[in-house]
């Protein structure tokens, strides 16, 4: 998991993992981005060889942060997730097969609903909006377009890493899931890994540093990458601001 300035979520998301999974033949990987001791005392204190610190600071955003999980991971198999997420019992005990990425249902905080996939719709400065709820989930994995990048899974070799020039935050959900189906590969909702996540208007402020220019940046950097249409792009965001960005990256 990335940190950034969020020891308290780290703490809770690191001792649910312990106290209720069973992490034989695991380990957990805690990615400071932010540089801070009180997170690095607490592992190196309370780790017990289970939890690992890496410093990581050389690039601030979600995506380096996420790419440096694959690059010091020790294991076969990674379950990437944010610092404020639980899971349900049983999300650990089968590794799915194959080079595809693994994605799962989020439960809402009331418990008793789930999101199963993100649709490709432009809204409110992102790409992907929230599918219809369920209150009850399928029996089979089935193929979606994406889900929330908090939580997925993926073998270690065949990672394929978010764009290096991406910085800040945004712009990671649609285009990794996209870089798959591009590469070949699906992407599935597998029922049985299911996960919570603990939102803003939780309750919870935010720590990372928020800049549209980043997001823009970011989108840019993925849809040429991927040779994307830019269209929807500069629709949702301006048309003099992100050619501006677009510009200066020089694609």
């Amino acid at each position: 998991m990335p940190s950034y300035n969020n020891l308290t979520e780290v703490y809770f998301t690191v001792q649910s993992l312990r106290m209720h999974h069973d992490l034989t033949d695991c380990e957990i990987v805690v990615v400071d981005n932010f540089g801070d001791k009180g997170l690095e005392k607490y592992i190196k204190d309370s780790g017990n060889g289970v939890v690992r610190y890496e410093k990581y600071t050389e690039v601030t955003g979600v995506s380096a942060a996420k790419n440096r999980i694959f690059e010091v991971a020790k294991g076969d198999y990674v379950l990437c997730i944010d610092s404020h997420i639980l899971m349900k019992k049983g999300v650990l005990d089968k590794t799915p097969p194959g080079d595809d990425m693994i994605q799962g249902p989020m439960m809402l905080a009331s418990a008793n609903k789930y999101w199963c996939e993100w649709l490709p719709v432009w809204r409110a400065n992102m790409w992907g909006i929230w599918g219809p709820l369920v209150t009850t989930l399928p029996e089979k994995p089935f193929k979606i377009w994406a889900m929330g990048a908090g939580f997925f899974a993926v073998k270690k070799d065949s990672w394929l890493g978010f764009n290096p020039k991406f910085k800040g935050f945004g712009g990671e959900t649609g285009y990794i899931q996209e870089k798959y189906r591009k590469a070949g590969r699906e992407v599935w909702c597998y029922p049985n890994m299911i996960w919570m996540h603990m939102f803003c208007n939780q309750g919870r402020g935010i720590p990372y540093p928020l800049k549209t220019e980043d997001r823009i940046r970011n989108y840019v950097l993925g849809f040429v990458e991927l040779s994307l249409d830019l269209a929807p792009v500069y629709k949702m965001f301006g048309d003099e601001k992100t050619k501006k960005i677009q510009e200066s990256l020089c694609i």
